[in-house]
Protein backbone atom coordinates (compact mmCIF):
# COMPACT_ATOMS: atom_id res chain seq x y z
CA UNK A 1 0.00 0.00 0.00
CA UNK A 2 2.95 2.39 1.43
CA UNK A 3 5.34 1.71 -2.09
CA UNK A 4 1.35 2.19 -4.05
CA UNK A 5 0.81 5.55 -2.42
CA UNK A 6 4.38 6.81 -3.24
CA UNK A 7 3.90 5.50 -6.67
CA UNK A 8 0.71 7.80 -7.23
CA UNK A 9 2.24 10.51 -5.45
CA UNK A 10 4.92 10.69 -8.28
CA UNK A 11 2.59 10.21 -11.05
CA UNK A 12 -0.16 13.03 -9.99
CA UNK A 13 2.65 15.50 -9.44
CA UNK A 14 3.70 14.75 -13.12
CA UNK A 15 0.01 14.65 -14.60
CA UNK A 16 -1.79 16.32 -13.22
CA UNK A 17 -2.45 19.95 -11.96
CA UNK A 18 -2.18 20.15 -8.21
CA UNK A 19 -1.34 23.78 -7.81
CA UNK A 20 -3.21 26.14 -5.44
CA UNK A 21 -6.34 28.00 -7.53
CA UNK A 22 -6.17 31.20 -5.97
CA UNK A 23 -3.63 31.41 -2.86
CA UNK A 24 -0.37 32.09 -3.58
CA UNK A 25 3.21 32.30 -2.21
CA UNK A 26 2.51 36.43 -1.98
CA UNK A 27 6.24 36.32 -3.75
CA UNK A 28 4.73 38.62 -6.58
CA UNK A 29 3.60 41.75 -3.93
CA UNK A 30 7.34 42.22 -3.47
CA UNK A 31 9.76 43.51 -5.76
CA UNK A 32 13.36 44.49 -5.50
CA UNK A 33 14.25 47.99 -6.44
CA UNK A 34 16.52 48.38 -9.55
CA UNK A 35 20.30 49.68 -9.36
CA UNK A 36 21.57 51.00 -12.57
CA UNK A 37 24.68 51.33 -10.86
CA UNK A 38 25.69 47.96 -9.02
CA UNK A 39 29.02 49.06 -8.28
CA UNK A 40 30.36 45.39 -7.95
CA UNK A 41 31.31 43.19 -10.94
CA UNK A 42 28.66 39.97 -11.47
CA UNK A 43 31.76 37.85 -11.63
CA UNK A 44 32.50 38.31 -7.60
CA UNK A 45 29.02 37.34 -6.95
CA UNK A 46 29.65 34.82 -3.71
CA UNK A 47 26.06 32.78 -3.37
CA UNK A 48 28.07 30.16 -1.26
CA UNK A 49 26.11 29.84 2.49
CA UNK A 50 27.61 27.65 5.42
CA UNK A 51 24.46 25.24 6.99
CA UNK A 52 24.86 22.42 9.25
CA UNK A 53 28.39 22.48 9.11
CA UNK A 54 28.65 21.79 5.67
CA UNK A 55 29.92 24.73 2.52
CA UNK A 56 27.44 25.18 -0.32
CA UNK A 57 28.03 27.08 -3.68
CA UNK A 58 24.41 27.92 -4.23
CA UNK A 59 21.70 28.72 -1.39
CA UNK A 60 19.22 25.71 -2.85
CA UNK A 61 18.00 22.41 -1.65
CA UNK A 62 16.17 20.14 -3.78
CA UNK A 63 13.31 19.68 -1.37
CA UNK A 64 12.29 16.27 -0.03
CA UNK A 65 10.17 14.21 -2.89
CA UNK A 66 10.60 10.75 -2.90
CA UNK A 67 11.67 6.81 -2.01
CA UNK A 68 10.32 4.00 -1.42
CA UNK A 69 10.17 2.30 -5.39
CA UNK A 70 12.37 1.22 -7.92
CA UNK A 71 11.06 4.31 -10.00
CA UNK A 72 12.35 6.89 -7.15
CA UNK A 73 15.63 5.31 -6.04
CA UNK A 74 17.08 6.10 -9.74
CA UNK A 75 15.15 10.01 -9.52
CA UNK A 76 17.24 10.25 -5.85
CA UNK A 77 20.08 9.19 -7.47
CA UNK A 78 19.67 11.71 -10.12
CA UNK A 79 19.22 14.67 -7.69
CA UNK A 80 22.14 13.48 -5.65
CA UNK A 81 24.55 13.00 -8.20
CA UNK A 82 22.90 16.23 -9.48
CA UNK A 83 22.98 18.14 -5.96
CA UNK A 84 27.26 17.20 -5.42
CA UNK A 85 27.74 18.74 -8.71
CA UNK A 86 26.52 21.98 -7.93
CA UNK A 87 27.20 22.00 -4.09
CA UNK A 88 23.42 22.25 -3.13
CA UNK A 89 21.88 20.30 -1.05
CA UNK A 90 19.53 17.91 -1.18
CA UNK A 91 16.21 16.27 1.44
CA UNK A 92 14.73 12.83 0.92
CA UNK A 93 11.59 11.53 0.68
CA UNK A 94 9.94 10.54 4.11
CA UNK A 95 12.00 7.07 4.94
CA UNK A 96 9.19 5.32 7.11
CA UNK A 97 8.86 2.76 3.67
CA UNK A 98 12.38 1.31 4.50
CA UNK A 99 12.24 1.99 8.30
CA UNK A 100 9.33 -0.43 8.47
CA UNK A 101 10.87 -2.41 4.84
CA UNK A 102 14.41 -3.08 5.19
CA UNK A 103 14.47 -4.40 1.55
CA UNK A 104 13.53 -0.51 0.72
CA UNK A 105 16.53 1.33 2.06
CA UNK A 106 18.54 1.41 -1.14
CA UNK A 107 16.46 3.62 -3.00
CA UNK A 108 16.78 6.12 -0.67
CA UNK A 109 21.11 5.73 -0.11
CA UNK A 110 22.66 8.19 -2.65
CA UNK A 111 25.87 8.97 -0.52
CA UNK A 112 27.75 6.86 -3.01
CA UNK A 113 27.11 9.75 -5.46
CA UNK A 114 27.31 12.78 -3.27
CA UNK A 115 29.85 12.51 -1.08
CA UNK A 116 30.34 15.60 0.48
CA UNK A 117 26.99 17.42 -0.14
CA UNK A 118 24.47 18.13 2.68
CA UNK A 119 21.95 15.26 2.95
CA UNK A 120 18.81 15.42 5.06
CA UNK A 121 16.61 12.53 6.22
CA UNK A 122 13.32 12.68 6.03
CA UNK A 123 10.68 11.32 8.90
CA UNK A 124 7.26 12.40 9.54
CA UNK A 125 6.54 13.89 13.42
CA UNK A 126 3.30 12.06 13.59
CA UNK A 127 4.69 8.59 13.21
CA UNK A 128 6.06 9.46 16.79
CA UNK A 129 3.00 9.22 18.22
CA UNK A 130 2.49 5.65 15.79
CA UNK A 131 5.34 3.32 17.83
CA UNK A 132 8.66 5.10 16.70
CA UNK A 133 11.10 6.29 18.92
CA UNK A 134 14.26 8.69 18.86
CA UNK A 135 16.24 5.18 17.72
CA UNK A 136 14.23 5.36 14.84
CA UNK A 137 15.20 8.73 13.56
CA UNK A 138 18.60 7.72 14.39
CA UNK A 139 18.30 4.92 11.96
CA UNK A 140 16.92 7.21 9.36
CA UNK A 141 19.96 9.75 9.56
CA UNK A 142 22.57 6.29 9.84
CA UNK A 143 20.77 5.17 6.65
CA UNK A 144 21.49 7.56 4.55
CA UNK A 145 24.64 9.31 6.33
CA UNK A 146 22.57 12.73 6.89
CA UNK A 147 23.56 15.92 7.89
CA UNK A 148 20.62 16.71 9.42
CA UNK A 149 17.03 15.19 10.39
CA UNK A 150 13.92 16.32 8.64
CA UNK A 151 10.35 15.77 10.19
CA UNK A 152 7.85 16.67 8.79
CA UNK A 153 4.33 18.34 9.70
CA UNK A 154 1.59 17.35 7.30
CA UNK A 155 -2.06 17.02 9.45
CA UNK A 156 -3.87 18.20 6.94
CA UNK A 157 -2.38 15.83 4.48
CA UNK A 158 -2.77 12.83 6.86
CA UNK A 159 -6.72 13.79 7.45
CA UNK A 160 -6.84 13.54 4.01
CA UNK A 161 -5.66 9.79 3.26
CA UNK A 162 -8.43 7.21 4.47
CA UNK A 163 -4.90 5.75 5.66
CA UNK A 164 -3.50 8.60 7.10
CA UNK A 165 -2.33 9.55 10.64
CA UNK A 166 -4.17 11.91 12.83
CA UNK A 167 -3.38 11.73 16.21
CA UNK A 168 -1.03 14.89 16.59
CA UNK A 169 -1.55 15.21 20.02
CA UNK A 170 1.40 15.64 22.77
CA UNK A 171 3.74 15.33 20.32
CA UNK A 172 6.11 18.86 21.52
CA UNK A 173 7.60 16.34 24.50
CA UNK A 174 8.00 13.47 21.93
CA UNK A 175 10.27 15.94 19.30
CA UNK A 176 12.01 17.51 22.13
CA UNK A 177 13.10 14.14 23.21
CA UNK A 178 14.25 13.40 19.22
CA UNK A 179 16.28 16.80 19.03
CA UNK A 180 18.09 15.65 22.95
CA UNK A 181 19.68 12.29 21.46
CA UNK A 182 19.96 12.68 17.96
CA UNK A 183 23.63 12.99 16.55
CA UNK A 184 22.55 15.40 13.64
CA UNK A 185 20.45 18.89 14.41
CA UNK A 186 16.57 18.44 12.93
CA UNK A 187 14.94 20.37 10.95
CA UNK A 188 11.13 21.30 11.18
CA UNK A 189 9.06 21.05 7.64
CA UNK A 190 5.65 21.74 6.60
CA UNK A 191 4.63 20.05 2.93
CA UNK A 192 3.08 23.23 1.79
CA UNK A 193 0.76 24.93 4.41
CA UNK A 194 3.12 27.11 6.45
CA UNK A 195 3.96 27.81 10.42
CA UNK A 196 3.13 30.20 12.16
CA UNK A 197 5.34 32.40 14.64
CA UNK A 198 3.93 31.35 17.94
CA UNK A 199 4.76 27.53 16.56
CA UNK A 200 7.83 28.21 15.28
CA UNK A 201 8.33 29.14 18.75
CA UNK A 202 7.06 26.31 20.16
CA UNK A 203 9.62 23.69 17.97
CA UNK A 204 12.60 25.93 18.46
CA UNK A 205 11.72 25.50 22.63
CA UNK A 206 12.11 21.92 22.34
CA UNK A 207 15.11 22.17 20.16
CA UNK A 208 14.31 22.52 17.04
CA UNK A 209 17.51 24.26 14.91
CA UNK A 210 15.94 25.48 11.81
CA UNK A 211 13.14 25.38 9.98
CA UNK A 212 11.57 24.75 6.53
CA UNK A 213 8.57 26.77 6.00
CA UNK A 214 7.38 25.03 3.32
CA UNK A 215 4.17 27.19 3.00
CA UNK A 216 1.44 27.72 0.76
CA UNK A 217 1.08 28.77 -2.76
CA UNK A 218 2.93 25.99 -4.57
CA UNK A 219 1.80 22.30 -4.84
CA UNK A 220 -1.48 21.59 -2.71
CA UNK A 221 -0.83 18.17 -1.06
CA UNK A 222 -4.80 18.17 -0.66
CA UNK A 223 -5.48 18.46 -4.64
CA UNK A 224 -2.93 15.63 -4.79
CA UNK A 225 -4.91 13.69 -2.25
CA UNK A 226 -7.51 14.94 -4.30
CA UNK A 227 -6.61 12.75 -7.16
CA UNK A 228 -6.42 9.87 -5.07
CA UNK A 229 -9.38 9.96 -3.65
CA UNK A 230 -11.32 6.66 -4.31
CA UNK A 231 -14.79 7.85 -3.64
CA UNK A 232 -17.20 11.46 -3.84
CA UNK A 233 -16.68 11.75 -0.04
CA UNK A 234 -12.75 12.19 -0.29
CA UNK A 235 -12.99 14.04 -3.31
CA UNK A 236 -15.32 17.04 -2.12
CA UNK A 237 -13.50 17.17 0.79
CA UNK A 238 -10.50 17.64 -0.39
CA UNK A 239 -11.30 20.38 -3.04
CA UNK A 240 -12.42 22.03 -0.55
CA UNK A 241 -8.87 22.69 0.95
CA UNK A 242 -7.17 23.43 -2.39
CA UNK A 243 -6.32 27.29 -1.22
CA UNK A 244 -5.76 26.57 2.75
CA UNK A 245 -2.38 27.23 4.65
CA UNK A 246 0.02 30.41 5.17
CA UNK A 247 1.53 31.77 1.94
CA UNK A 248 5.42 31.13 1.81
CA UNK A 249 6.26 35.33 2.20
CA UNK A 250 4.08 35.22 5.46
CA UNK A 251 5.66 32.40 6.88
CA UNK A 252 9.27 33.10 6.26
CA UNK A 253 8.49 36.35 8.13
CA UNK A 254 6.68 34.82 10.96
CA UNK A 255 9.85 32.33 11.59
CA UNK A 256 11.97 35.23 11.09
CA UNK A 257 10.13 37.13 14.04
CA UNK A 258 10.25 33.84 16.23
CA UNK A 259 13.84 33.43 15.78
CA UNK A 260 15.86 35.96 14.08
CA UNK A 261 19.25 33.70 13.88
CA UNK A 262 17.86 30.79 13.14
CA UNK A 263 18.31 28.93 10.03
CA UNK A 264 15.05 29.35 7.55
CA UNK A 265 15.08 27.33 4.50
CA UNK A 266 12.19 28.95 2.32
CA UNK A 267 10.06 26.71 0.13
CA UNK A 268 6.62 26.05 -1.39
CA UNK A 269 6.31 27.61 -4.53
CA UNK A 270 9.47 28.69 -5.16
CA UNK A 271 10.04 28.86 -9.29
CA UNK A 272 13.36 30.26 -10.04
CA UNK A 273 16.27 32.40 -8.69
CA UNK A 274 14.56 35.48 -8.11
CA UNK A 275 12.18 33.90 -6.18
CA UNK A 276 14.40 32.29 -3.99
CA UNK A 277 16.56 36.48 -3.97
CA UNK A 278 13.19 37.77 -2.60
CA UNK A 279 12.68 34.93 0.27
CA UNK A 280 16.77 35.57 1.98
CA UNK A 281 15.57 39.16 1.11
CA UNK A 282 12.63 38.43 3.96
CA UNK A 283 14.85 36.61 5.95
CA UNK A 284 15.73 33.04 4.52
CA UNK A 285 18.54 31.44 4.63
CA UNK A 286 18.44 29.39 1.53
CA UNK A 287 15.37 28.20 -0.95
CA UNK A 288 13.85 24.55 -1.46
CA UNK A 289 12.35 23.47 -4.91
CA UNK A 290 10.98 20.09 -5.12
CA UNK A 291 8.38 19.93 -8.55
CA UNK A 292 10.57 21.52 -10.96
CA UNK A 293 13.27 19.34 -9.72
CA UNK A 294 11.03 15.78 -9.87
CA UNK A 295 9.93 16.93 -14.00
CA UNK A 296 13.77 17.03 -14.65
CA UNK A 297 14.83 14.31 -12.93
CA UNK A 298 12.35 12.03 -15.17
CA UNK A 299 14.01 13.20 -18.35
CA UNK A 300 17.70 13.25 -17.49
CA UNK A 301 20.57 14.27 -15.45
CA UNK A 302 20.87 16.82 -18.09
CA UNK A 303 17.73 18.29 -17.24
CA UNK A 304 18.81 18.76 -13.48
CA UNK A 305 22.01 20.31 -14.04
CA UNK A 306 20.05 22.52 -16.60
CA UNK A 307 17.71 23.58 -14.03
CA UNK A 308 20.35 24.11 -11.72
CA UNK A 309 22.47 26.35 -14.05
CA UNK A 310 19.38 28.43 -14.44
CA UNK A 311 18.23 28.89 -11.35
CA UNK A 312 21.65 30.01 -9.62
CA UNK A 313 22.44 32.42 -13.24
CA UNK A 314 18.61 34.15 -11.87
CA UNK A 315 20.41 34.63 -8.08
CA UNK A 316 23.24 35.83 -9.28
CA UNK A 317 21.35 38.51 -11.57
CA UNK A 318 19.08 39.38 -8.75
CA UNK A 319 21.89 40.06 -6.49
CA UNK A 320 23.74 42.19 -9.04
CA UNK A 321 20.70 44.02 -9.71
CA UNK A 322 20.62 45.50 -6.87
CA UNK A 323 24.13 46.11 -6.00
CA UNK A 324 25.16 43.00 -3.04
CA UNK A 325 27.39 40.35 -3.90
CA UNK A 326 27.05 38.10 -0.90
CA UNK A 327 23.71 36.09 0.58
CA UNK A 328 24.68 37.72 4.08
CA UNK A 329 24.29 41.28 2.67
CA UNK A 330 21.19 40.32 0.35
CA UNK A 331 19.75 39.07 4.42
CA UNK A 332 20.05 42.81 5.02
CA UNK A 333 19.38 44.43 1.63
CA UNK A 334 16.75 47.14 2.30
CA UNK A 335 15.59 46.95 -2.05
CA UNK A 336 13.10 44.44 -1.43
CA UNK A 337 9.97 47.03 -1.53
CA UNK A 338 5.79 45.25 -0.94
CA UNK A 339 3.88 46.31 -3.79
Amino acid sequence: MNEQRKSDHIRINLEEDVNFKQLTTGLENYHFLHQALPEINLAQVDTSISIFGKKLKIPLLISSMTGGTAQARQLNLILAEAAELNGIAMGLGSQRAAIEDDTLTNTFQVREVAPTTVLLANLGAVQLNYKYTPHDCQRAVNMIEADALILHFNAIQESMQPEGNTNFSHLLDKIEQVCRVLSVPVIAKEVGWGFTEDTVRALVNVGVAAIDVAGAGGTSWSQVEMYRAQNIVQQRVAATFIDWGIPTSEAILAAKRAHPDMPIIASGGIRNGLDIAKCIALGATMGGIARPFLKAAVKSLADVLEEIQIINMELRIAMFGIGVDSIETLQHTHRLIKH
